[in-house]
C-alpha cells in the first residue's frame, strides 16, 4: 500500500494558489496588450507566480485562520500582484510554444 493511500492529502490546501489564480484572472483581463491564453501559457503564468510567493498551506480550521490572517497582510497581497505581473511578462516574452 502506498504512503499516500494512508492519509487524506486532499485536506492539504495552498491558499496562495487561489490568490494567484484570482489575481492572474484580474490582470489578464485588464492587460493592455494581446496575450496568449492557451492552457500552457496560463498554467505557466500561474506556476511561475506560485514559485515566487510564500506558500500558505493549511490542513485545519486553525490553519485556515492563520492563512486568512496572512492573506490580509498588504505586503503579501503586493507580493502576489508583483509575482503575477512578472509571470505574465515572462510568459508573454517567452511562451512555451511557437
Amino acid at each position: 500500500m502506498a504512503f499516500k493511500d494512508n492519509y487524506d492529502f486532499d485536506q492539504l490546501v495552498n491558499e496562495a494558489e487561489r490568490l494567484v489564480i484570482d489575481e492572474l484572472e484580474k490582470q489578464v483581463s485588464n492587460y493592455p496588450e494581446p496575450l496568449c491564453l492557451c492552457e500552457d501559457c496560463v498554467l505557466d503564468m500561474a506556476t511561475l507566480a506560485l514559485n515566487s510567493v510564500k506558500p500558505l498551506y493549511r490542513v485545519s480550521l486553525l490553519g485556515s485562520i492563520y492563512a486568512a490572517h496572512a492573506m490580509d497582510e498588504v505586503s503579501y497581497a503586493e507580493s502576489v500582484k508583483n509575482a503575477v505581473a512578472s509571470a505574465i511578462a515572462k510568459v508573454k516574452a517567452h511562451p512555451s510554444h511557437d
